[in-house]
Order: C-alpha cells, then structure tokens, then sequence
C-alpha cells in the first residue's frame, strides 16, 4: 500500500551524491524541520526524467524556493555516481541527488515498480510530494508511462 497524505516518511538510509563522493543520511535527518520538494524518477538519464521531469524543476527551483520550499530533491534507483553525474549534466546547484541503489526507500514508500520489461528491474514511480517536517502533505503519482501531476509546475499549483 503506498504512503498517504498525512503520514510520516518511513525512515530508511539514503546517498547524497557529492562531488565528494557518497554521503549516507537517514531520511529521518534530511527531511526534519524543513519543507521539501521531493520528486523521483525511474531512472537517471533517461528520456523523460532527462528532457522535461528534472529540467522543470531546475527551471522552477527559484520560484518553489520563493514559496517556502527549504529544499528541492530527486531520488531515483540509481547509485550516487550517477546521480551526481546527472547533477552535473543538468548544470544545477538547486537540486539534492538522493540515491536509493537498491530501491529501498521506494520499496518503503510502497511506489517501487516492475520495469523489468525493459530491462530495468525494480525501480521508483514517477512521483512528486511536498513533505513537510517529514511528513507528506501533498502526493502526486503518476500512472504507467505518464508525465504531468509529478511536474514542478503541478506541484507550484499545490503551494
């Protein structure tokens, strides 16, 4: 069953990708006392996540930010390697990379999915949420090979 509006974000451990290299934090610490813009993705550099889901949230970051969002996020089944890879390709500053390598906090989320026909194995809904001191306020999942209620530009209309 997946998370609802209302309920706190389960407390599993996620990779920062750094310029640094990885930096493991509990979801518990990075979402406590701030309100987040949380966005996932299949996965890293690919079609849509790449042409228009990551892009629209670079491109909004500025006006989610002047509406009273602490911090932008990205998860995706992907390793922080390529998730900073991505980072640096998409040229912002704006947007935390949080890696979920073993889809574990999507699993938690209860919004992992099947792509293995694709050859893609278990990876995360399209999704975005507003959570608010680690709670979820807003949630907007998107339905099989969808694009537009997990939008940076949907999510500005929920502010």
């Amino acid at each position: 069953m997946p998370i609802s509006k209302g309920e706190k974000l389960p407390d599993v451990t996620l990779v920062h990708a750094t310029s640094d290299g990885p930096n493991q934090m509990q979801a518990s610490e990075f979402f406590a006392g701030k309100k987040v813009a949380l966005f996932a993705v299949p996965g890293a550099f690919t079609p849509t996540c790449s042409a228009k889901h990551l892009p629209g949230f670079v491109e909004k970051a500025a006006e989610l930010k002047a509406r009273g969002i602490d911090e932008i996020a990205c998860t995706s089944v992907n390793d922080a390697f390529v998730m900073n890879a991505w980072k640096q390709a998409a040229g912002s500053d704006d947007i935390k990379m949080l890696a979920d390598g073993s889809a574990t906090f999507a699993k938690a989320l209860g919004l992992d999915a099947d792509f293995s026909a694709y050859g893609m194995g278990t990876r995360s809904n399209r999704y975005s949420m507003l959570v608010e001191d680690g709670v979820v306020t807003q949630l907007n999942v998107e339905g099989p090979g969808e694009f537009g209620v997990s939008s940076a530009e949907h999510l500005l209309g929920q502010l």
